[in-house]
């Protein structure tokens, strides 16, 4: 918005654009263009003025007269984006940390328009994958149910005849039959029951999740439709991640690895839905599809001799680990192959967009947040530390902040779900019964001396936060009033933990379901504030 004073027929034209050319001006090369907006003064007084048709991600604005002299009085950049509440917050000790936070919720921020974008500039097209492989971070931070609404009604529309879900909703733009790859992708299309889900996890909305059932069922027989011998191999697959020659599709994982994950993921979640909505053949059915596939591609991709999955890439072990189709003996060996493999890559990921979160959901669920944190404060490429070394204001395309790519992105933003479920704890999922829906279990790291989430639920609110001073650690957990929640704390050697009055201790059966870590001991609490110390023996 700009407010101009000078001759009448004066014209100040405003170029946006996210990085500079090497002689100073506006480029746009990473953000498309041609793009402009001008403004012709009518004259006299002060004129404010601001778009009203179009808006455009950018970092810079080069300002140029013509036709006449003239002033800028004032220049303010606004932002853009949908009327979605704030309902969370973090923060850390780690100044790294809070920046990389901020980073990705700034892309999310710019791209949650009147849908989902890839980026506020160039495209502007809702490509789907992000609503679910990022969900939990778009959840935790804003109110986003009228958007994920309106996405769920664009999948519907844009749903064809045989079930396919197109990569993008609404379709504006058809890519084939030249590039048709773009047009069709299990990881993309897979939004159709897995952004369903999550906005269930965090909404415990039913009617919303039966009204958008017929278009999950069409799409999951579409997809087995397109299985040969229970194997989904074609698509996009771990777009973007890290291999040889430029990044998109993927390279280090086989395409049937992320499908055939896609449609056991959709299937099992197809059969809890299918329970929650009263269709008990619809459950057996979707369960005995998932049994399915689990079966096909252990068949087809885990090397047993190895412990280990189709190349032994990143996304290859992680995914199946964290779906939980890795056989219980070998699931400690895939996980020590993951973790040499990052440390083998100097502490790096190698993943693209759809293995990412994969990752980091496999290690936290493992207590190896020691690992994703060592990821986290990496700051040569490919990094988020690299993306804010680079200049980045929001999170970037590509992981090395490559200016040939977008510079305002929220696709890589796996990273938020550990902030406020890994880190500080703060665990919400409203699919899980009652007790087990809230559940805290914060990963009390050596180099971060204090984290806090919270988050405003539809239970009410919840938040976990964890300081450490010298040898003791306290936890304060607060848990809306008339709930009660799971608190799961792991000492170290020589801890002793101090738990409130009220607080009940849980059976160490409870820790292997809840996915606690090894020594983990976990209690009930009840609604309001309780408080937990961890100190040396």
């Amino acid at each position: 918005e700009i407010t101009v004073r000078g001759q009448r027929g004066a014209s100040v034209k405003l170029t946006p654009g996210e990085l500079l050319a090497s002689d100073g001006t506006v480029s746009q090369h990473s953000s498309g263009g041609p793009q402009w907006f001008r403004y012709t003064l009518r004259g006299g007084a002060s004129e404010p003025w601001h778009p009203r048709f179009s808006y455009y991600g950018f970092r810079y604005l080069q300002v140029e007269w013509s036709g006449g002299a003239g002033q800028v009085l004032a220049l303010t950049g606004d932002a853009v984006h949908s009327s979605s509440p704030r309902t969370g917050a973090f923060a850390s000790s780690s100044e790294a940390l809070n920046r990389i936070h901020k980073l990705i919720v700034e892309a999310m921020h710019n791209n949650s328009v009147s849908l989902f974008t890839d980026c506020p500039h160039r495209e502007k097209l809702g490509w789907l994958e992000e609503t679910h492989l990022v969900a939990p971070g778009l959840l935790y931070n804003n109110d986003l149910r009228g958007l994920y609404r309106a996405t769920a009604q664009n999948i519907a529309d844009a749903q064809h005849a045989d079930g396919e879900v197109p990569t993008i909703a609404p379709q504006y733009t058809v890519f084939g039959p030249k590039y048709a790859i773009f047009d069709d992708s299990p990881e993309w299309g897979s939004a159709s029951v897995l952004a369903a889900w999550a906005t269930y996890r965090f909404y415990g909305d039913l009617p919303q999740l039966a009204e958008a059932y017929p278009v999950m069922q069409h799409y999951v027989e579409y997809l087995k439709s397109r299985a040969q011998d229970g194997i989904v191999a074609y698509g996009l697959g771990d777009w973007y991640d890290i291999g040889p020659g430029a990044p998109g599709v993927s390279k280090l994982t086989s395409l049937g690895v992320t499908g055939t994950l896609m449609l056991y993921e959709d299937a099992h979640v197809m059969s809890r839905v299918a329970t929650l909505l009263g269709k008990p053949d619809d459950a057996s059915r979707y369960a005995a599809l998932a049994a399915q596939e689990a079966d096909a591609f252990n068949r087809r991709y885990f090397h047993a001799d190895q412990a280990q999955y189709d190349t032994g890439s990143q996304t290859a072990n992680a995914m199946p680990l964290a779906l939980g189709l890795v056989p219980t003996a070998s699931r400690a060996a895939v996980l020590q192959h993951i973790v040499d493999d990052i440390h083998a890559h100097h502490d790096h990921v190698t993943t693209g967009e759809v293995g990412y979160p994969y990752l980091v959901r496999a290690l936290m669920q493992a207590g190896r947040s020691d690992v994703v944190l060592a990821l986290m404060l990496r700051n040569d490429p490919p990094s988020y530390g690299s993306q804010l070394a680079a200049g980045a204001t929001s999170l970037t395309e590509a992981w090395d902040a490559n200016p040939d790519a977008s510079q305002d992105h929220f696709m890589l933003g796996g990273a938020e779900e550990w902030f406020y479920r890994g880190l500080a704890g703060l665990d919400f999922d409203l699919s899980r019964p009652s007790g087990q829906q809230i559940v805290f279990r914060p990963a009390l790291l050596d180099g971060v001396n204090w984290a806090r989430a919270s988050f405003r639920s539809t239970l009410g609110p919840v938040a976990s936060e964890w300081t450490r001073h010298g040898k003791v650690v306290t936890v304060r957990v607060t848990v809306p009033a008339a709930q009660s929640a799971e608190v799961w704390l792991t000492p170290r050697d020589g801890q002793r933990i101090n738990k409130p009055i009220a607080a009940v201790a849980l059976p160490q059966a409870a820790a292997a379901q809840d996915n606690a870590p090894d020594g983990a001991q976990g209690y009930r609490v009840r609604g309001g504030v309780s408080v937990f110390t961890l100190t040396e023996k």
